[in-house]
């Protein structure tokens, strides 16, 4: 299913964060990435229903206007979402969260908590340890994990990457490869630049609280013009020194 964006505008008091912000997805795996403070965040937070104080213009999933809508509302609709920083409850165990998730999932949906052993086997081996004693290697497993058993057409992942260790965030994005394959639609927002533009084919840039620019990822790579533009880096290879 695509998801649809229109003219849309979100502002903390004063603030105007969004401005008149429009994209479209499909089946292609889609990476959002900008500079900091350019409101990627609080895109995924209108998109997911987390929404500021004041929303307007419309996100339609499937057809169906999302805008005004409870999170669990979206969920329902088959929107999954990965948060920035895993938001795990820190008393409960792997297990649990996997658990209370897996309730609320589509009973014909492929995925089960066994199926996440499976995907993820750290977790298994952790499935009686609390989120808080979690590294955060498996933290962001048990984040995505999370968002899987919902069952979703289309997963929305905050900065998957941030503050993991090289080896984990390889692991991850192929995991998050492997998931685009599968048939699951990817939107990722990503300030690592070697994840997103080796999981996604599509890059859409934000800047100002608008998309400025879409390229491909092989395009992007090749253009340091763009890069200096939209992210103030001369190449990728500097930005990773």
């Amino acid at each position: 299913m695509q998801l649809e964006i229109e003219d849309l505008d979100a502002y903390y008091g004063n603030a105007h964060i969004l401005q008149g912000v429009s994209l479209r997805t499909d089946a292609q795996p889609t990476a959002i990435i900008g500079r900091n403070g350019m409101g990627k965040t609080t895109l995924c937070k209108a998109i997911i229903g987390i929404q500021p104080p004041r929303v307007r213009g419309s996100i339609r999933f499937g057809g169906r206007e999302l805008l005004g809508r409870p999170p669990y509302k979206i969920c329902g609709a088959g929107i999954g979402f990965v948060p920035q920083g895993r938001r795990l409850f820190p008393s409960l165990s792997t297990e649990e969260h996997l658990r209370m998730a897996a309730r609320r999932r589509a009973k014909t949906g492929p995925w089960t908590i066994e199926r996440i052993y499976d995907l993820f086997p750290q977790l298994a081996e952790r499935r009686k340890v609390s989120g808080a004693r979690l590294s955060g290697g498996e933290q962001q497993m048990l984040a995505i994990a999370r968002a899987l058993l919902t069952n979703p057409s289309l997963l929305v992942m905050d900065e998957p990457s941030e503050g993991l260790a090289p080896t984990i965030v390889e692991m991850l994005t192929d995991v998050i490869r492997g998931l685009a394959g599968g048939g699951v639609s990817i939107l990722l927002i990503e300030q690592n630049l070697g994840v997103a533009t080796s999981v996604c084919g599509r890059l859409l840039l934000m800047v100002g609280g608008r998309i400025g620019h879409e390229t491909t990822a092989a395009e992007f790579l090749s253009d340091e013009e763009t890069q200096l533009r939209f992210l103030g880096v001369a190449s990728l290879a500097e930005s990773s020194a």
